[in-house]
């Protein structure tokens, strides 16, 4: 069993990265945000990925965000580092520097815009996978970055690298999940990369949610998933019905515009996105707000 399976099972944060009003990273709040996940029973955090707005960090700025992270986090809940490149040299680069810097594992996204084959996936997994001890989660969002890590490829980093331990399904395709994990024998780390197919996941052999609702409803987000663990089916089935209005609200616009603007709605001053992602419209916003008073979120 790898240390992943062992501290992270259940509802990760996919945490924003907040900003002063003029761009910088805002580590005080940045602190402030790690308190509230530790104190609202988020599993672990997940830094540095696209809604940390990792694409517009510079190489300086990722790592001092991980290490900051980790410093914050003080052992209290694990630290996944969001360090994939369309660089194989530049991912192996940023995996390396967190996991000097303390961090308990690697999500790592599939390389995008030049889209590499199934074989280029499994030599840049794997160049990865060998420059470093900690366990990887490969990232599989095709409809971000344009390549789909087929489950026959995952089958075989699975099994021919011993840190590469889990997936981050965000592919919507049900099938191709269930294929991954038949052919990886139900033992990978699946974690589902869509808020709106938790339950489903889970019900496959996923062990837990990479989540951008946890952001906001942190409580929520792994009640769902220990519902689920603890044999209350149908209670997780509910209140993952309950949540899709809000999940829908969370991605009207490109993420991680519209969870932004919830935690400025929620009074969290979490600071401006960084361009090109542009201000939420007003349209968007009202139907943002009105279904996190649904759910209490917003009195």
């Amino acid at each position: 069993m790898s240390m992943i399976d062992e501290t992270f099972r259940g509802s990760g944060v996919a945490i924003i990265t907040p900003m002063h009003d003029n761009g910088e990273v805002n580590y005080e709040k940045l602190e402030e945000l790690v308190d509230y996940h530790v104190k609202n029973r988020t599993d672990s955090i997940i830094i540095c990925g696209t809604t940390g707005e990792s694409a517009t960090l510079s190489m300086e700025e990722h790592r001092n965000v991980i290490a900051q992270t980790v410093k914050f986090a003080a052992g209290r809940i694990p630290v996944i580092a969001g360090t994939g490149s369309n660089s194989t040299e530049t991912a192996i680069q940023l995996s390396t520097e967190a996991e000097e810097d303390g961090a308990d594992g690697l999500l790592i996204v599939t390389p995008y815009y030049n889209k590499a084959t199934q074989g280029g996936l499994i030599r840049h997994y794997s160049e990865i996978a060998d420059s470093v001890k900690l366990p990887i989660i490969v990232y599989n969002v095709p409809s971000r970055t344009g390549t789909n890590v087929m489950p026959e490829t995952m089958a075989t980093l699975f099994k021919e690298k011993e840190n590469i331990i889990g997936i981050k399904e965000a592919t919507g395709n049900m099938a191709q999940a269930s294929k991954t994990m038949y052919l990886t024998d139900g033992k990978l780390a699946m974690y589902s990369g869509e808020d709106g197919l938790v339950v489903p996941l889970l019900s496959i052999g996923a062990i837990g949610v990479i989540s951008v609702v946890a952001n906001i409803a942190p409580n929520e987000t792994h009640d769902m998933c220990q519902m689920f663990f603890d044999g209350d089916i149908a209670g997780a089935r509910d209140l993952q019905l309950k949540l899709l209005p809000l999940v829908d609200a969370l991605f009207c616009e490109v993420n991680p515009i519209p969870v932004k603007k919830a935690m400025e709605l929620m009074g969290m001053e979490v600071g401006p996105l960084r361009p090109p992602l542009y201000e939420m419209t007003e349209e968007n916003t009202k139907i943002l707000a009105a279904e996190m008073r649904k759910l209490g979120i917003l009195k």
